[in-house]
């Protein structure tokens, strides 16, 4: 009997619908590990026609293809290593989330997914159906168990694989990300492997798909719980594992162990990821997006640099007679500090014909709210003319707390078609802003230094649609406004436990109501990158028209 395994871990980007692109990229990475002696070349869960892909699934002709497209991947590697990969599998009316090992030109063996998760993101019972509980398979010198994904966040799966005899765990995911969650993932993941004793690898995709982001961050364990391997976050990886028999059992030998880092840098490179991908995958090589003077644009500005590269990021300033001089500095200067293209279109003459076709209208009536709305209608407008004119997409800007609140306008600065800063809290965007001043990084295409100038990070934040405006003429500080939001939105916590937190009972239920009256706006608003476990969208799915209040 052998007394060695090579693995080749495949941390990569799959695009979803694109069954032979996809495919195309594990016949590359089978021949890396051919290349390199190993024994199985190991890619994530339904990695063939990527993830989530929501009931696009469930069109028989793309289950068709996805099928047809897996067995000529199995006839171009049948010469060389195993490969396994996740896809679809169709059997009778039943179609399950598999994993399937590919042999000598043909499917070796099929796991097929039983724990179906249906919380957050997850719709899979909507799509899949369980099958019975598996145990291992064959891979000549040992046997492995491939419990898919949430198959491995219970005991059950596992344990029922090592009884049956698997001396290797294999866990395949498309796990996507949100803040703090590799902690979460490791030391589950260690209580998997104290209980069945045996090693595990959990192998994670990476990319953007939508409003979801997947991170890689995989690793090996060993029996006992002992880190081996940790890949990369947030970037394709292929390693090689070796693992060996030390007469008691399998132990993998230690390999590179990449440093996680911190919550504002994943932030970061989660929002830089999503959009790089949102706009790669659908098409779009240049963005465009307002550029106010204002802290959320000016990071939706450098995350777009950071994506995309500074020659196809256009910011443009749309000065009315609110707009400050610090403004037009401040944002000139950080266009400028990021090497983006800059320009400047007034907004007065559209706003003075606006005007005198609707003062007949509008006569004895109080300037106000409309007003100020006609001026982000009209920046909208004139950014989308520019989007399909020029060909670029166009970022929307507004912050988790805006977008909570209801603070922008629909058809206004509301239009678009990415936010990259849509789960991103106010105060956190400050903090965001300063760390990326502070912090440059390989993946990063702008350039390092302070890229948001300091002026902009440290003035009052303001719409500028009135003289002499702060947000805080409107809303809470928002200090205050991202602690009760916090609590009702992350926590889904009553008034009375924010009151009891400390928070004033007026000011919470004034901010429960604008929290339910803007369901509407959400529903229409632009998709962003999830990075927290209550995002706008999947995470949080509330009626529109709704008459509840909690009284407190």
């Amino acid at each position: 009997m052998s007394t060695r395994f090579r693995l080749t871990m495949a941390q990569l980007n799959p695009t979803v619908g694109d069954i032979a692109g996809n495919a195309e990229k594990a016949r590359i990475a089978w021949e890396q590990g051919r290349d390199a002696g190993a024994d199985l070349v190991m890619l994530p869960e339904m990695f063939l026609v990527g993830y989530q892909t929501q009931d696009l699934v469930t069109k028989p002709v793309f289950e068709q293809d996805a099928m047809a497209e897996l067995e000529v991947l199995a006839a171009a590697c049948a010469d060389g290593p195993m490969l396994a990969i996740g896809g679809p599998l169709r059997e009778e009316t039943r179609l399950h989330n598999a994993y399937f090992i590919l042999k000598g030109g043909k499917i070796h063996a099929i796991t097929r997914k039983f724990f179906l998760p249906n919380f957050n993101v997850f719709d899979e019972v909507r799509l899949f159906k369980r099958a019975d509980m598996q145990g291992p398979w064959d891979a000549g010198p040992l046997r492995i168990g491939t419990p898919i994904c949430e198959d491995a966040w219970y005991p059950d799966v596992p344990e029922a694989m090592v009884e049956s005899g698997a001396e290797l765990l294999l866990v395949p995911n498309g796990s996507p990300y949100f803040r703090d969650k590799h902690q979460l993932r490791l030391n589950t993941m260690i209580s998997r492997v104290v209980e069945c004793e045996v090693p595990l690898v959990y192998l994670n995709m990476v990319g953007g798909q939508d409003d979801q982001v997947f991170d890689g961050g995989s690793f090996v364990l060993n029996p006992g719980g002992a880190l081996a391997v940790q890949l990369p976050w947030f970037e394709e990886a292929v390693v090689h594992v070796d693992f060996t028999h030390d007469g008691d059992g399998w132990v993998a030998q230690e390999g590179a162990r990449a440093l996680e880092p911190d919550t504002l840098e994943t932030d970061y490179a989660a929002m830089t990821l999503a959009l790089r991908d949102y706009m790669g995958k659908t098409g779009f090589k240049k963005a465009l997006l307002g550029l106010s003077g204002g802290v959320d644009s000016a990071i939706v500005a450098a995350i777009a640099a950071d994506a995309l590269g500074p020659e196809n990021v256009r910011c443009v300033m749309l000065p009315s007679e609110y707009t400050s001089e610090a403004s037009l500095t401040d944002a000139k200067y950080a266009a400028a500090a990021l090497g983006v293209t800059y320009d400047i279109v007034p907004i007065g003459k559209v706003r003075d014909a606006v005007t005198d076709t609707l003062a007949p209208l509008f006569e004895g009536l109080e300037e106000g709210l409309t007003e100020e709305n006609i001026q982000s209608r009209i920046r909208g407008l004139l950014l989308m003319a520019q989007s399909n004119k020029f060909g670029e997409m166009l970022l929307t800007t507004g912050n988790k707390s805006e977008v909570a609140v209801g603070y922008a306008t629909i058809y206004g600065d509301m239009a678009g078609g990415y936010n990259p800063i849509k789960d991103l809290y106010k105060t956190r965007v400050f903090d965001i802003c300063r760390w990326r001043n502070a912090h440059h990084r390989p993946w990063m295409k702008a350039p390092e230094g302070e890229v948001i100038p300091t002026a902009i990070i440290d003035k009052p934040p303001s719409a500028e649609l009135r003289d002499d405006q702060k947000d805080s003429d409107s809303l809470p500080e928002y200090e205050v406004l991202d602690g009760i939001l916090t609590m009702l939105v992350d926590g889904e916590a009553s008034v009375a436990e924010c009151v009891a937190a400390g928070f004033d009972r007026e000011t919470v239920k004034r901010v429960e109501h604008l929290l339910y009256i803007s369901e509407y706006k959400r529903f229409q608003s632009a998709p962003g990158p999830r990075l927290s476990m209550k995002s706008f969208w999947l995470d949080r799915r509330y009626p529109i028209v709704n008459r509840y209040r909690d009284d407190g």
